[in-house]
Formats: C-alpha cells, sequence, structure tokens
C-alpha cells in the first residue's frame, strides 16, 4: 500500500516513467534528478499493478546503492512488501541464480567466492610468480576479457604480453574449477552461460523475475547487459532501465556507454524519458554543467535545470602549485564553515559542518598535499576509497583463519588459511583435494578427513592436510575455552608464532621497514580482538564495558565487526576523494581539484584511476577522442556533486614524477563558459577579512558593555 499520493511528490516526468507499463522503458536521469525516487515509486506502481513483491527486481551497483533503495522503498510500500522484493546488486543476483541453479553447469551449491587478494594469489600461482605487479596486470586482462563474456578459449591476443596472460588464465580456469570457486566477473558470466544453455532454467527466472528496474544502466559492461536481455522475454519485454549517458566513467573497467544505443536497437517499443529537472544544485552548477557535457556528442538530448536560482557564481581559483592549492582549498573551507556557508559578504545558511565539504581530484597521488595542511590546520577528514584496516592483506588473512574455526565449511577461507603461511601444501594437492570434494559434495575441510581420501592424494599430502586439519580443531578449542583480554591476547600471539606468520610476512617482503608495518598492524588486530574478549567496546559516543567472552565467541562476530569498521560515513569529517568514488554522491561546498591538462583530462591513460595512478610521473600523451569524452564526463561529474557552491582550481606550475612543469589550465574551464560570471577569488584574504569583521564586533560590544557599566554607576 503506497503511503503517499504519487502525484504530490513527483514531477510530470517522474510520474510519466512510474506509470509507463506497457513495454520496455528507458529512464534518462540526469544528475541530482531524482532517479532513486521514480525506482521506489514505480516498484509502489507495480504492485498496484497486481505483481508480487518477489516477482520485482530492482538491481543496482553497488551494496550500499541497494541497502538505501531498499529503506526507501519500506517507507512507500511498507515493511512486509519490501521485505519480498528483489534489490540487489549484479553480483548478488547471480549468487542467488548460481546458488539455486549452478549444478546444472557443474558448480555444488556451496561455491567459495574470491575476492581481489585471493585471486592475486591463485594467479600468482598459476603463472610461477611472486610478482605482485606482474600478476595485477594479469588480472586487470582476465577481467577484462571475462567482461567481454570471453572465456581463455575465445581470447585473440594482441602481442606477447596477452599471449602469456591467456596460458594464465588457462591454468587459472583450471584452478577455480577444481577448488569449486568463483571470482566476482563469474557471478555474472556463469548466470549469463547457465541461462544461454539451458533452456528450463532461463524459463525459470523470467517467470520468477517479472519485472526489472535496473539503475545504472550506463555502467554496464557486454556481460551484465547480456544478463538483463537473458532474464527479459523478448516477446514481452518488461522492464525499466535507468541511466544517464552524460555520467558514464567507467569504460577503463568494461563498461560501455553504447548499451544505451543497444536498447533502442534490441526493442524498438522502447520509451525513452527524460529527467531534466534537477534537485541538487544551484542554476551557476548547472549552466557550468551543460556547457562542458554539451561539447561530446549525445545519444539524447536532455538539459539540466533547477528551482534553486542562480546562487554563487563558480569560483575559478589559480594558484602557484600543489602545496598552495592545498592552501587556498583550506582557507576557503574555512572561511565557509566561519561565515555560515556565505560567499562574498552574503548572507550565511546558518551552522555549516565538516561533512558538508568535498575536495575532489583525479588520482589518489593529489590526496597528499590537501591532507597535510588539512592535519595541520586541525581539520577532521576521511579519504574516500581508501584502504581500510580490514582490507589490509595480513587482517584479511588472520580474518580468514578465524572464519574457518568457526565455520570450517567456509572453502574460501580454507583456501586462504592453509596457504597463508604457506606449510607444503601445493596447488596439485589442493586441485585434487577439490576434486575429491566436487565429487563427494563435501567441504574442503570435511574432505581432508575422510577415510577415502588416500585413494586420491599421496600419502606425504594427507599427512600435511591432517596436521593443517589438527591445528584448526585444536585452536578452535582452544578459542571456545579461552575467555577474558589477557588469555585471549596469549593465545592469539602464541597462535601466530606456532604458524610462523611473522617470519611469512618478512619473507614476502623486499622491504623490512614495510614488513615490520605489516607486523605492527597484526599486533594491533590481536590487542583489539583481546580488548573485545575482555568486554571493553568502543564505538560512537565512547567506550562501554560489558562481560568477558571467549575468543570463539568474538571471532563468530568478525564478519560483522569489518563491515561495521565501515562506519566512517557517520562522522563530522571533510571528504577527499576521487572523481570516480565520488559519483553518486553530493556536498554542499565542493573543491574540484587540479583541474588542468595532463591531469583532467588525464594525458596518456589506457583506462581508469589504476592507470592514472601509473602515469602520474609520465609525460602526457593524445587521448583518443572517446577518451577524451569520458574524461569530459568525469568532469561533468565532479561538477554536479556541489550543492551550493564550486570552486574549480588550477595550477600555474605541477609536479610531474621528478620535475616541475608549466600548469596548462584544462580546457574543460573554458567549456563551462563563466565569463563574467565566473568569480576569481583568494579565500586566504576573505578568511582574513572575516576574522577582522569579528574582532570588530568583539570590539563595538566590550566599547557598549563598558559604557552600560559607566552609566549605571
Amino acid at each position: 500500500m503506497i503511503r503517499r499520493p504519487m502525484a504530490n511528490t513527483l514531477n510530470p516526468a517522474q510520474l510519466a516513467a512510474v506509470h509507463h507499463l506497457a513495454g520496455p522503458c528507458l529512464v534518462l536521469a540526469g544528475a541530482g534528478s531524482g532517479k532513486t525516487r521514480v525506482i521506489v515509486h514505480k516498484i509502489a506502481r507495480l504492485l498496484q499493478a497486481d505483481y508480487a513483491p518477489g516477482q520485482i527486481a530492482a538491481i543496482t551497483f553497488t551494496n550500499k546503492a541497494a541497502q538505501e533503495m531498499r529503506e526507501r522503498a519500506k517507507a512507500i510500500v511498507g515493511a512486509r512488501a519490501a521485505s519480498s522484493l528483489v534489490v540487489s546488486t549484479f553480483h548478488a543476483l547471480g549468487v542467488r541464480i548460481l546458488r539455486a541453479d549452478g549444478e546444472r553447469i557443474g558448480l555444488k551449491p556451496r561455491f567459495s567466492i574470491l575476492d581481489s587478494d585471493d585471486v592475486l594469489g591463485v594467479l600468482k600461482d598459476a603463472g610461477g610468480t611472486t610478482d605482485n605487479a606482474l600478476a595485477r596486470r594479469w588480472q586487470w586482462a582476465i577481467s577484462r576479457w571475462k567482461n567481454q563474456g570471453l572465456a581463455s578459449d575465445d581470447v585473440e591476443p594482441a602481442g606477447d604480453d596477452e599471449r602469456v596472460a591467456k596460458q594464465v588464465m588457462q591454468r587459472y580456469e583450471e584452478r577455480l574449477a577444481a577448488y569449486q570457486a568463483v571470482d566476482f566477473d563469474d557471478l555474472i558470466g556463469l548466470p549469463v552461460k547457465l541461462l544461454q544453455t539451458d533452456g528450463e532454467a532461463r524459463a525459470k527466472w523470467r517467470d520468477t523475475l517479472r519485472y526489472l528496474l535496473v539503475d545504472e544502466v550506463q555502467d554496464t559492461n557486454a556481460t551484465q547487459y547480456e544478463l538483463l536481455t537473458l532474464l527479459t522475454d523478448p516477446q514481452e519485454p518488461r522492464f525499466t532501465a535507468v541511466g544517464d549517458d552524460d555520467q558514464s566513467i567507467y569504460g577503463w573497467r568494461g563498461a560501455t556507454i553504447e548499451n544505451l544505443a543497444r536498447l533502442a536497437q534490441d526493442y524498438p517499443a522502447l520509451k525513452v524519458i527524460a529527467l531534466e529537472q534537477n534537485y541538487r544544485s544551484t542554476g551557476a552548477i548547472l549552466r557550468a554543467a551543460n556547457a562542458v557535457i554539451a561539447n561530446n556528442p549525445k545519444l539524447y538530448e536532455k538539459k539540466l535545470w533547477s528551482e534553486f536560482g542562480a546562487g554563487e557564481p563558480v569560483a575559478v581559483v589559480e594558484c602557484d602549485g600543489e602545496e598552495h592549492e592545498a592552501e587556498r582549498a583550506v582557507a576557503r573551507v574555512q572561511a565557509l564553515r566561519a561565515s555560515g556557508g556565505a560567499v562574498a559578504g552574503a548572507t550565511g545558511g546558518g551552522d555549516v559542518k565538516w561533512s558538508d565539504f568535498a575536495i575532489l581530484y583525479r588520482a589518489n597521488h593529489q590526496a597528499r598535499a590537501f591532507e597535510q595542511k588539512l592535519r595541520a590546520a586541525q581539520i577532521p577528514y576521511k579519504v574516500s576509497g581508501g584502504q581500510s584496516f580490514f582490507d589490509r592483506a595480513e587482517i584479511r588473512d588472520l580474518c580468514a583463519w578465524l572464519r574457518l574455526v568457526v565455520n570450517p565449511d567456509d572453502d574460501t577461507a580454507f583456501l586462504r588459511a592453509v596457504t597463508s603461511p604457506k606449510r607444503g601444501i601445493g596447488h596439485q594437492t589442493l586441485t585434487s583435494l577439490g576434486e575429491f570434494a566436487g565429487r563427494w559434495k563435501t567441504s574442503l575441510f570435511e574432505a581432508l578427513f575422510a577415510p577415502s581420501l588416500g585413494a586420491a592424494l599421496p600419502r606425504k599430502a594427507i599427512g600435511s592436510l591432517h596436521e593443517f586439519g589438527r591445528f584448526v580443531n585444536e585452536f578452535e578449542y582452544k578459542a571456545r575455552h579461552t575467555r577474558g583480554a589477557q588469555d585471549a591476547r596469549e593465545l592469539l600471539l602464541q597462535w601466530l608464532a606456532d604458524i610462523g606468520y611473522e617470519q611469512h610476512l618478512r619473507d614476502g617482503e623486499d622491504s623490512d621497514k614495510l614488513a615490520a608495518a605489516r607486523w605492527t598492524n597484526v599486533l594491533d588486530f590481536v590487542d583489539w580482538m583481546a580488548r573485545r574478549c575482555g568486554g571493553e567496546l568502543t564505538e560512537v559516543g565512547g567506550r562501554f564495558e560489558s562481560e568477558a567472552k571467549s575468543l570463539l565467541e568474538i571471532a563468530q562476530t568478525i564478519s560483522v565487526i569489518a563491515s561495521l569498521a565501515e562506519r566512517g560515513d557517520e562522522r563530522d569529517v571533510l571528504t577527499l576523494s576521487t572523481l570516480h568514488a565520488a559519483k553518486g554522491l553530493e556536498w554542499a561546498h565542493v573543491v574540484l581539484a587540479g583541474v588542468n591538462e595532463g591531469l583532467l583530462p588525464f594525458a596518456g591513460r589506457e583506462a581508469g584511476p589504476q592507470a592514472a595512478e601509473a602515469g602520474a610521473a609520465k609525460a602526457g600523451g593524445a587521448l583518443t577522442p572517446e577518451q577524451l569524452q569520458e574524461e569530459r564526463r568525469l568532469m561533468y561529474v565532479g561538477i554536479t556533486r556541489a550543492r551550493r557552491t564550486l570552486a574549480v582550481s588550477t595550477l600555474r606550475r605541477r609536479k610531474r614524477g621528478r620535475e616541475t612543469v608549466a600548469g596548462i589550465p584544462s580546457r574543460f574551464i573554458a567549456e563551462m563558459k563563466l565569463d563574467e560570471v565566473t568569480s576569481k577569488v583568494d579565500p586566504r584574504e576573505r578568511l582574513k577579512a572575516l576574522r577582522a569583521a569579528s574582532a570588530q564586533r568583539i570590539e563595538q560590544a566590550a566599547r557598549e558593555a563598558a559604557n552600560d557599566a559607566a552609566r549605571s554607576g
């Protein structure tokens, strides 16, 4: 049941998108145009049209977006209906399909899902290398091929590097099959394979998911698009795709803007509805955004507008270099916060929090100067997309051990723990164990104690596996009976000594300093776990005491603890972020930094943030027209993150590797067509003026108080 009338909350274009149920629909949702509002109201409309909640699938790209969508749907349709909706990421939908029907293509229901670090380890083993950089390049190549729907046999390598990568991919595929494991790309590719080859499964899933709502369709790659078409009945297509060709910025990871054009070709009856009213930004910001993106070829015409008035002009801040740029950005933040968000003497808008500010840039290496100046100014900040403590390889190793102790059937944890550190159990042994476990439909841990394992593995290999299994069981027993901080700390340190983990870190690093830093992280983790066993919890708002717990009880919550560690969004802190990581977010006040030729647009890149980092020290090269268009879309995304004020900073001189070169303002600044409405400011002067005015007011108040005292005396 809908809680609020749609006509009261939606504009005419949004209403048209919500009520179009007769065929396929493409909603062109400009930045800040309320696309999530459209999706959740369309869910309500589908329920009115007698679709069951479980027949409606809303698919997006991130867990955070899926969670927000579910919560907003719950507010409109109620908790009961919302709980049965299929609201998930593409990858979660893939898991759902494979858990139910993966056996049709030879995958057991309890298959393991390898994360990026797990994949890197398997690739290093498959390629016979310890070189992380080389293995990472193989990983990117294999992922690119998989996103194009290619298996190793389908790859036609271009050059020696790709020939080697293809050979590694073949061995990698063999290992995944033996381990009964998949990577994240397989979570899309294998459901596609299933639905392409199994008509019964295809009919089942089309009947199960009768209506699809697909968010951010411009970010889909070839296999994701193929999955959507396979889930759609070609005779009676029922879906709404929501996207924006102007915000397609993930070409480097396989996304193709051509999927928007393919929709019209594959579905001639496609209804296209543009959402152009923006509910986020002022007119000045939207004018700049529209002007920049107008230089790109258009699949569909649209132009953003809002009812917020012109607002403050976009400021262009010219800086001598990176350090000067950081100083000016910090001064601007301080001035805006001191004036309540007002610019150039205007009336402030009330309290301004640190979380109202973001400094955005093209590549991660640009953050360093801003971090230094923010710390010097004692401004709290977070680096969006920065590595979580729980994402560090050494912490993931220890968490894998603890997960295996809690759940011996966790094959992903088994594969990581049994090789961290290595203990003479090699690829061939794990392959044979995986085949044995798959044949008898058991977990890897359960299989290593099977009486019939001797027929599949030599005695020496079985001996090594049994030693590992006994160690895990003994550790589980001790963890269950160890309670309190001191005993937990002693057990964890003894465990690390028994498995030789410190030496494992030293053997894996060329630098003693880096190995020592990783070992310090391990000791921090031990101390943190021990304190929790002792009942000490540190949360937002303070430190709390509870009853002491066993190490096993704390280990049982490790996955939840790791996810809760990402609650930084709740803090009142300024955000430093790359433009890619900022997509989908918004702030009242934004500084767009380093808007220079060679940085934005980034010159000489192959694709994406990784290449931008790798190429940051190299001379710029020519961009292809397609790359330049994607860089322009990235600029557009940056502009449209701002609600009230936007400053664009450019460098007169900038660092390129070890040299300093002349800075050329980005062509995108001219394309913004700011002209006479542009505000060129020095935020340090504004801050100085604000402080002088404040001192003058204090002095005036003191004089008035003294006069009042003299009169009353």
